[in-house]
């Protein structure tokens, strides 16, 4: 968020009509360094359309080719990024790194086909049948708690898991060496859950590499059926080696005798992993301890010889999949070590592989290093916090950023088609193939990216690691199309797309998203940093681009006004269409969608941009930029326009505008089952009587001068314990609205209804600290509500992280409890932020 002076309220009169002229969809001109630079080539696609929409019909059969063309066409401008970023040549600590977030535990290279290897485990002899293997993160697997309680999103991370009666701790550790990211070692230890088991369960483990292509993997067996190690080679690699280590009792070096099968094919489908392995277990085998009686497990029957493989040793084209199953009792460590073969020339042949002491040493100097720095940049212990909230707060960073990944893969698009008199009809189009660094939502039920996520998680991992930060901007402006549009929900690859329903596979370019990576761009502006400047000069076209394709296409009736485009239609069904597009998702609009709509949101978010761009091209001396911006700014951020189209004097609050009326409800019709009812008054255009979050969003991204007349009422409102105020936060919806916690259809039940969410309570803290801090009639209030609203956000996300040991997605205004998906280490984490008062 901009801190600091605000903008000038108003702006020169040629610069307001520049601002009405580009609201009304007017031309604004755009350069090399602002969108797409128009060529020769530019200039000849116009002349094409314009000859098109000459000649009628076949010009609007043209015009919809045309723009079906450019919605998967990548942007023109150069990239954020340097050439090759992901390439361990260019990022070797980054090249390796736990970017699989969907499974308990697993690591792959950022790479468009990388080598992954993974965990499976079952617990054996407890079910009749198959045993529950475990690898995939799933809402409703009864596994849990888990998480990370230590990562520090480049080389090292520890996570326990829960699964019934079994304790697992996770461990990975990178040590830098070579020209292919160095080597790495994995450390699994399982132990009972609670001391003193007297029946100590048999447990598999299931360690599995997978590759993606042609690559080359030479397993070599040892007696009963141990692999003593992996060899491979490929192209980004080089060569290198698994070694999959004895196990031993925790903490020592006691060997453990173990049972051992291995299992060798083509790869399936990473989708299908988890069902070849099931499908392939049976009950031929016995584990047979020195001494103990034996006992039957489930077992993989595989071999070293088998059909798919090619004369060189590789599968036909499609990848191999080698996995080694090791049996035992608990509680027992297992260690695997992958070196670098690269790391290991030009002097460094001695290296000692990293397992045993060593490993444990190298673990623990990384646990200790992580404390230091999370103290350094953070300042809980400083700030008088509880060792219980500073462990929150470590957690809540590591989950955050244990659930980074890398995807590469092609998206569904759907161009837009609203062409005046056209009734064209288009089928989804591949987007071209494009790699994303992310973070996600939740591991377990929204491990893909999500682009207004997004930039509250950056907001979290910019303080831990800037870098990463760039990384995950940069990545996300790699895919804009040529208009400058990015798809808000990214489903990219097989594994990604196996976890999605079909119906939200197609994004659609005519549907926006809050532009909350302005949010960590404006940080950046705000720090300063060289590193972060260099590459804000890089992204500025990018960054651009988007911004005016947002202020563009989502221009509403009047000048100044923006809507949403992608609401749903009317449905008999729906108490309340939808809004996908806002982020918002069933919080109530107008209840009959027209084009007369006026989302105060999106204007809210419209200004933001407007703002941060014209800062950053004015730091970078981008004049044209900023003669252009500059005006869109001061109109949009004078209150007397704001007012005009969005304060609502009958309701004392902003609000939307639209075609709506209160008298809607779902009621029961046999057999159809809940359908809508309208009854009077009817619809008419008139502001949205739906009093929640966004009723805040002029004080939540700061728009509102300290002096302003309509800050008292805000607060008035956010502090109205029969309205937003609840003990464990802001509640979305009032209670006093007839949607609060309502289902908007008989299976579809509230969300954005009354809810308590961590990402627009960490706006409404930093506009609270902002306007506490500024002089004001209202600056005393603004900082004591931020101290209480504080308190109890804080507080009840840590209460219920220690009953559940979980974050979650939302949080209950009634009873605080959480509630949701888990674990949600997304925006969640920005109780991290919260806690240290960093806004």
């Amino acid at each position: 968020m901009a801190r600091g002076e605000r903008r000038r309220r108003g702006a020169p009169a040629d610069g307001a009509r520049t601002a009405e002229r580009a609201a009304r969809g007017g031309p604004v001109r755009r350069d090399g360094r602002g969108g797409r630079a128009r060529g020769a080539a530019g200039g000849a696609a116009l002349a094409l359309v314009v000859l098109s929409l000459a000649l009628g019909l076949s010009g609007r059969w043209f015009l919809a080719w045309y723009r079906s063309r450019r919605a998967v066409m990548l942007h023109s401008a150069p990239p954020a990024l340097p050439p090759d970023s992901s390439s361990p040549t260019v990022a070797p600590d980054l090249f390796w790194g736990t970017y699989r977030p969907h499974v308990y535990f697993g690591m792959k290279t950022r790479s468009p086909q990388p080598l992954l290897t993974g965990l499976m485990w079952a617990q054996q002899g407890t079910t009749p049948g198959t045993p529950k293997l475990r690898h995939t993160c799933e809402q409703g697997d009864g596994v849990g708690p888990y998480g990370w309680e230590f990562h520090d999103g480049v080389s090292f991370g520890r996570q326990h898991i829960q699964d019934g009666a079994l304790r697992l701790t996770t461990e990975f550790v990178k040590r830098p060496g070579g020209q292919h990211g160095g080597d790495w070692s994995w450390r699994v230890t399982v132990e009972p859950q609670a001391s003193g088991t007297s029946a100590l369960p048999l447990v598999s483990l299931f360690f599995y590499v997978v590759t993606d292509g042609k690559e080359v993997l030479v397993p070599e067996v040892g007696a009963k059926g141990q692999l003593k190690f992996i060899s491979g080679h490929t192209s980004e690699l080089g060569d290198f080696r698994f070694t999959l280590l004895a196990p031993t009792s925790p903490g020592d070096t006691t060997p453990k005798y173990g049972s051992y099968n291995v299992f060798w094919s083509s790869n399936p489908g990473l989708p299908l992993l988890t069902e070849m392995v099931k499908s392939r277990l049976n009950n031929w085998f016995q584990h047979r301890p020195p001494g103990a009686s034996p006992e039957r497990y489930l077992g993989l029957p595989g071999s070293l010889k088998w059909d798919d493989r090619g004369p060189s040793g590789q599968g036909q084209g499609q990848g191999q999949f080698l996995i080694q199953q090791v049996t035992l009792k608990v509680p027992f460590s297992v260690e695997l070590v992958f070196e670098s073969g690269s790391a290991r020339t030009g002097g460094s042949q001695a290296l000692k592989q990293l397992a045993g002491s060593l490993l444990t040493h190298t673990l623990e100097s990384h646990a200790e290093d992580f404390r230091e720095r999370f103290e350094k940049t953070f300042r809980l212990k400083e700030k008088g916090l509880s060792p219980e909230e500073q462990a929150l707060g470590q957690v809540a960073l590591s989950g955050l950023l244990g659930g980074i990944g890398y995807f590469y893969g092609q998206g569904l698009v759907l161009p837009d088609m609203e062409v005046e008199g056209s009734e064209q009809k288009v089928d989804p189009v591949l987007f071209p193939s494009v790699p994303l660094f992310t973070a996600v939502p939740s591991r377990s039920f929204f491990p893909r990216g999500f682009l207004w996520d997004e930039g509250f998680h950056q907001l979290v991992i910019q303080r831990w690691d800037p870098r990463l930060t760039r990384e995950a901007i940069g990545h996300w402006l790699g895919l804009l199309n040529a208009d400058g549009w990015i798809g808000r929900e990214q489903v990219l690859g097989d594994e990604a797309r196996a976890r999605v329903p079909s119906e939200f596979l197609v994004q659609k370019t005519a549907h926006a998203n809050p532009p909350s990576l302005l949010l960590p761009v404006a940080h950046m502006l705000d720090g300063g940093h060289p590193a972060d400047l260099a590459f804000l000069r890089r992204a500025f076209p990018r960054l651009h681009a988007w911004f005016s394709w947002l202020h563009h296409s989502q221009a509403g009736p009047v000048p100044l006004s923006y809507r949403w485009r992608g609401r749903d239609p009317a449905l008999p069904t729906l108490l309340n269409p939808k809004t996908l597009p806002s982020g918002l998702d069933d919080y109530p609009r107008a209840s009959h969608p027209s084009a007369s709509e006026r989302h105060l949101d999106l204007r809210c978010w419209v200004a933001l941009g407007s703002r941060v761009l014209t800062r950053l091209a004015e730091q970078l001396g981008e004049a044209e930029a900023a003669a252009e911006l500059g005006p869109l700014a001061a109109s949009l951020e004078a209150e007397e326009s704001l007012d005009e189209l969005h304060w609502a004097p009958e309701l004392g609050v902003f609000a939307d505008f639209g075609n709506h009326t209160k008298a809607v409800q779902l009621k029961p019709r046999p057999p159809q089952g809940l359908m809508r009812v309208v009854g009077r008054p009817h619809p008419h255009l008139q502001y949205v009587d739906a009093l929640g979050y966004i009723s805040l969003f002029p004080f939540l991204l700061r728009l509102l001068d300290p002096n302003s007349p309509r800050l008292g009422p805000m607060l008035d409102v956010l502090a109205d314990r029969r309205q937003l105020w609840s003990p464990f936060g802001l509640r979305s919806l009032a209670t006093s609205s007839p949607f609060y916690s309502q289902r908007n259809s008989e299976h579809d039940p509230p969300y954005w209804r009354g809810a308590v969410w961590l990402n627009v309570n960490y706006l409404a803290l930093g506009a609270l600290h902002y306007y506490g801090h500024l002089e004001g009639p209202h600056q005393a209030r603004a900082a004591r509500l931020h101290r209480e609203l504080r308190a109890n956000l804080v507080g009840n996300v840590r209460q219920q992280y220690q009953a559940t040991g979980f974050l979650w997605e939302q949080y209950s205004d009634q009873d605080g409890r959480g509630m949701g998906c888990r674990p949600f280490q997304g925006w969640t984490s920005l109780v991290l932020l919260a806690m240290a008062e960093d806004y």
